[in-house]
């Protein structure tokens, strides 16, 4: 049996992962609406991503006999000022989630609750990934900055990208 104050801890993450996705869907929206096709398909597939890990949370929490309480969240951030803009606000925002992971495992640890500490575990190298991800097109965002064969290649090359949930 888990403390209340761990479920409190995963039912809030849960929260933040359908916000997370949220908040992706409005960067997707910024890059559709400056045509930036493969650029959003890169934030619609985090949002699904996203999605599918606060459902990780939701099934755990449940499969723990614990109840996952749906909550609302505030509007995500609709406006930036660039492209680049965009996936530093990503990558910001990968941050905080880590952070947010960090904090529920410390808690975890604490309380030597090892079936959430096994669970948080696969989170936790997964924000390694994708705070890599992150990083990495801000850096090739900055490389390419005004070589716009090279940004629009990009552009292209994440309009490749889909999600394949694991297993």
């Amino acid at each position: 049996m888990i403390s209340e104050k761990l479920v409190k801890g995963l039912v809030k993450q849960m929260n933040y992962e359908f916000y997370s996705a949220h908040s992706y869907l409005g960067m997707a929206a910024y890059c559709s609406a400056e045509s930036l096709d493969g650029f959003a398909n890169f934030f619609l597939v985090q949002a699904e991503e996203e999605r599918y890990h606060a459902m990780k949370f939701y099934n755990f929490i449940n499969d723990m006999g614990e109840r996952a309480i749906v909550e609302g969240f505030p509007a995500p951030n609709n406006e930036f000022d660039s492209v680049l803009d965009v996936f530093e606000k990503g990558l910001q925002h990968e941050k905080e989630v880590t952070r947010r992971i960090y904090e529920l495992a410390d808690i975890a640890l604490d309380e030597r609750e090892h079936a959430t500490m096994t669970f948080l575990k696969w989170f936790i190298e997964e924000q390694v990934e994708e705070e890599a991800t992150f990083d990495n097109l801000i850096q090739k965002l900055k490389r390419i900055e005004s070589d716009s064969n090279a940004f629009f290649m990009l552009d292209n090359e994440l309009g490749k990208r889909t999600f394949v949930p694991e297993g």
